[in-house]
Parts: structure tokens; C-alpha cells; sequence
């Protein structure tokens, strides 16, 4: 665990707090998108966004990259919105990026993926919803 991080305190809080790059793998610009939703909430509360989609040229008003090794700046939270069975790949680009947390949003899990990015140093969250944390700790 990074040494910014307090054992035993609210650790989605203090990755929240410290955070200011989300790279969102697998955003849509369907606006009726799980993806969509949650990225265009973390826009609207400040944080940078970063689409990672191949099949997508711009969403939300930011440039979209085919993986996440085309992002050309630091990124924080790798927020991810793909296939659990897909995750072992996604955590290594984001291990090579330097990210510093890999999170997996409700419903995906995957023990391979999460060893690997821990074992490399990144936090991370699985079955999470990025957006529902984030409103939970607001107030």
C-alpha cells in the first residue's frame, strides 16, 4: 500500500481525496451507458476523465485513447468497466503506467488481476461503483 495511505482509516476516501486522473476503461459515449453515467458525475465533480476505448474518438469532451498505454499523462484511478475475464490485461497496462489504484466497478471481480496490481503496488477495489463511493463520502 502507497505510504500516503492510513491503515485503518477510510482508504475509497483517501483515494478519492488524493485522486485527480481517472482513466475509464471501456467508456461509452452512449449516454445510456453504466460507463457514461458515472464518468460524466466524476467530470462534473472534478475530476479529469480519460476515455480508454478503441472504438470511441471522443467522449465527453475528452480525447478517447485505444489503450491505456496511448494516455499520454499521469493517471490515478484506472476505473474499470470491461468483462471480469479482462481484467488481467487491464491491470497490467495500468501496472505499466504507473497508475496508483485499479478499480473494478459493481459486479466485477477477478482474484488473478487484483493480486497482480497489489502485488505491484497499486490499490485496489473490485465490485465498487467509483460514483456511488464518491457520493456516499461527499457531505
Amino acid at each position: 500500500m502507497p505510504e500516503n495511505f492510513n491503515a485503518g482509516s477510510d482508504v475509497v476516501a483517501q483515494i478519492l481525496r488524493g485522486a485527480k486522473t481517472v482513466a475509464v476503461v471501456g467508456l461509452s459515449s452512449n449516454a445510456m451507458r453504466a460507463s457514461h453515467g458515472v464518468a460524466e458525475y466524476l467530470k462534473a465533480a472534478g475530476y479529469r476523465i480519460i476515455p480508454v476505448n478503441p472504438n470511441e474518438a471522443e467522449v465527453l469532451g475528452a480525447k478517447a485513447y485505444a489503450r491505456l498505454e496511448d494516455v499520454p499523462e499521469p493517471v490515478d484511478i484506472v476505473d474499470v468497466f470491461r468483462r471480469a475475464e479482462e481484467l488481467p490485461a487491464v491491470a497490467e497496462s495500468a501496472i505499466g503506467i504507473g497508475a496508483k489504484v485499479l478499480w473494478m466497478q459493481l459486479g466485477i471481480e477477478n482474484a488473478e488481476a487484483a493480486e497482480k496490481a497489489r502485488a505491484a503496488g497499486l490499490v485496489v477495489v473490485e465490485d465498487s461503483c467509483l460514483m456511488v463511493e464518491h457520493k456516499r463520502r461527499r457531505g
